[in-house]
């Protein structure tokens, strides 16, 4: 979704990422608890993020940031018996969590890390995503600049800053002011960007002959790729053709519906259709699968089956548009008044010059498209799902009303919607995500050898996800009292625990500092007033 001088056909989509001044870096901090000699997170109930069922009590053992032992100590409202429960060595560290849940570290696919012209830092970012269990992200583009990204992964592997695990993937062409033109000068720019320390490379669509040859050379040196198939593109080169060529996961869903075409090329744009208005860019892509195949046809399961046959990962992101198909939700979500900056909240409002600022005149007739487009979306991802296909969640938040880490978790609300069970919808979150960045050897289930990246709450998330919120869920208790519930409790990454409620603290705090200095408040969204 942002913008890069390469070709013309893909300036919009590049330029976005490579003209901010990187936003202000994270403090070096000493947050958290540990890491700890040995670490016991006692009587749990384990979601484990394969796909198995909970299962608990058990007590899950960690020393040196690696688990040792998954003991199983009990059963269910049975009184634990100590005397067979593991021994907590000298200067280790135990949290009690008899009928708490417990998965492993989330991981955001698709997680820009602020922004310049949302006013948003790194350290705000940073703990948004930590107090919502997210301990690995991939930033998609590296807006902030290669060298930026890579500091602040060093400075996350280390502990250093209280941050999620980063991977660098960056906007292809990133630094080529004068373009790349050919497919020599395009795999160049990729063996550069492998000898910068980069993860991999996000892709908005290129002319045939240099996209063929960049995810070549990629794909020769070990790196990974994500694309958005821009719509200035996507006529020459779809999905299909990115996946054939080696790309190895697509961002949200262009390019898919143009590769299930069958009695056109070109997707339906109206006559006095310009890309560069975000109200008909976003608009008419409101009706763009409708257009596709129709879901189970010969030529929908055709290209569905090809797609598996290329082991190619979906990252669908569907929180990212859902206030295409319901503004007044996305703009009145309740974390809006206490976690977001009066900046990123501006730069959400109706506008002709901010991407995803689409506000201009929107109705019910593209609320109504939109609700369509996404029930053929969400068949398709399903059912790619259900034939053994690899689907991943990414909030690409910082855009549209959606927040950092509250965009997340509502990522896995709408992949429950999609049909997904909620076990898988753990799972994608989870284990396939490390799955497609190629670190599920140390991150992505709670299984013996693998790093300590695990969440702990109080509540089920299998029973409701909205428990995952920081502001949690609401519940009617047994006195008839409204009461809120959940929230993760404990972050754990990297044998460190932190706790997850403090560090939406200090974002609160951020705000509410951000609010005094600006004496501004809001009301209700879109309307400010100066303070008497």
């Amino acid at each position: 979704m942002k913008k890069l001088i390469i070709p013309f056909f893909i300036l919009l989509g590049i330029q976005f990422c490579i003209s901010q001044a990187p936003v202000p870096e994270a403090p070096l901090v000493e947050e958290g608890e540990g890491p700890f000699n040995q670490l016991i997170i006692r009587g749990c109930i384990m979601i484990n993020g394969a796909g198995a069922p909970p299962q608990g009590p058990v007590d899950i053992i960690v020393e040196n940031n690696k688990i040792v032992k998954i003991q199983t100590v009990g059963y269910p409202g049975v009184p634990i018996d100590s005397s067979k429960r593991p021994k907590l060595k000298p200067g280790g560290h135990e949290i009690e969590a008899e009928g708490h849940y417990v998965l492993p570290g989330l991981v955001d696919m698709h997680g820009h890390i602020g922004g310049r012209w949302q006013g948003a830092g790194a350290e705000y970012v940073f703990k948004l995503w930590m107090a919502h269990g997210i301990t690995t992200i991939r930033d998609p583009s590296c807006g902030n600049g290669l060298e930026w990204v890579l500091k602040h992964k060093k400075l996350s592997e280390q502990n250093k800053i209280t941050a999620p695990r980063i991977q660098a993937y960056t906007a292809f062409g990133m630094g080529e002011m004068d373009g790349i033109n050919t497919p020599e000068q395009a795999k160049q720019w990729v063996r550069n960007n492998a000898t910068k320390g980069a993860d991999g490379i996000k892709f908005f669509g290129l002319e045939p002959k240099i996209f063929e040859a960049a995810l070549a050379e990629n794909k020769r040196l070990g790196l990974r790729s994500a694309c958005h198939h821009a719509q200035l593109a996507v006529a020459e080169w779809n999905v299909v053709n990115s996946a054939e060529a080696g790309l190895t996961s697509m961002e949200h869903w262009y390019g898919l519906p143009e590769a299930l075409f069958e009695n056109k090329t070109i997707q339906h744009y109206p006559a006095d259709y310009n890309y560069q208005n975000e109200q008909h860019r976003f608009g008419e892509a409101g009706r763009l699968w409708k257009q596709a195949a129709e879901p189970y046809s010969d030529h929908w399961n055709k290209i569905m089956d090809h797609l598996l046959s290329l082991d190619f990962t979906l990252d669908p992101t569907f929180n990212i548009y859902e206030a295409s198909r319901d503004l007044m939700r996305a703009r009145r979500a309740e974390w809006h008044e206490d976690y977001t900056l009066p900046s990123l909240w501006r730069f959400y409002q109706p506008s002709k010059i901010s991407h995803g600022s689409y506000w201009h005149f929107w109705g019910t007739e593209e609320e109504v498209d939109w609700k369509e487009n996404y029930r053929l979306w969400m068949t398709f991802i399903n059912e790619y799902k259900n034939r053994g296909g690899r689907v991943t969640t990414g909030s690409d938040s910082g855009f549209i009303f959606q927040l950092y880490g509250f965009a997340f978790i509502r990522e896995l609300e709408l992949m429950r919607e999609a049909g997904f069970h909620p076990l898988e919808v753990i799972r994608a979150a989870t284990l396939h995500g490390a799955e497609a960045l190629g670190m599920d050897d140390e991150i992505g289930s709670i299984q013996v050898g693998k790093k300590a990246d695990i969440i702990v709450v109080e509540e089920n998330p299998l029973a409701n996800l909205k428990v995952l919120y920081g502001t949690g869920a609401i519940k009617l208790t047994d006195d008839n009292e409204v009461v809120r519930v959940g929230g993760v409790k404990y972050t754990i990454k990297d044998g460190i625990v932190y706790d997850a409620k403090q560090l939406l603290a200090d974002v609160k705090k951020m705000v509410d500092e951000a609010k005094a200095e600006e004496d501004y408040e809001i009301l209700q969204p879109g309307i400010k007033r100066n303070k008497p």
